[in-house]
């Protein structure tokens, strides 16, 4: 007969390997979004993409260590801190989500006024080379959310999978 251990480990197994899935094909269709469409991503557009950079070799070395009979307890911890990297990432989504549609102001990197362009002589040519890619303007929508919007929803999923799997887990 097995133990309950035994028992829950395809599923603490699932939650791990449906996280680290999620999170590559989403940073996959970030890239895809700035590569192939264009839309080049703002500054708190690439600060959402670092919890992706954790999650995903994170995940992948927790789902090696979960199918190679890590005990689940240790899988456990691992899917906690993975939702807690992905809670963070649905925060700093929501923060961005706000900044976009005016509730509350961005930081002055992306949504201020640009304060220094070099020497007045240059100031033209400055001008020709400044790319600021601004926070509170969205440049795609679908279904009345942005990207940060989609973001959030997707971040929020991927906590709430790998929670599941810490519960199933004990």
């Amino acid at each position: 007969m097995k133990s309950t251990a035994q028992a829950h480990k395809p599923v603490t197994t699932t939650a791990v390997v449906a996280v680290t899935v999620i999170a590559a094909a989403t940073l996959i269709g970030a890239w895809i979004f700035q590569y192939g469409f264009g839309l080049v991503p703002c500054e708190l557009c690439l600060e959402q993409r670092y919890a992706y950079y954790f999650v995903i070799p994170a995940g992948a070395l927790l789902a090696i260590a979960a199918s190679r009979g890590l005990d689940t307890r240790w899988v456990a911890l691992g899917l906690i801190v993975l939702a807690l990297a992905t809670l963070a990432n649905a925060g700093l989504a929501t923060y961005h989500s706000g900044v976009e549609w005016g509730w509350w102001k961005g930081p002055t990197a992306c949504t201020g006024p640009i304060v220094d362009l070099g020497k007045a002589g240059n100031l033209l040519e400055q001008l020709n080379k400044v790319k600021v890619v601004r926070c509170d303007e969205v440049q795609w929508r679908f279904l009345g959310l942005s990207l940060a919007g989609y973001n959030v929803l997707i971040s929020l999923l991927m906590t709430a999978l790998a929670l599941w799997g810490a519960v199933r887990s004990r």
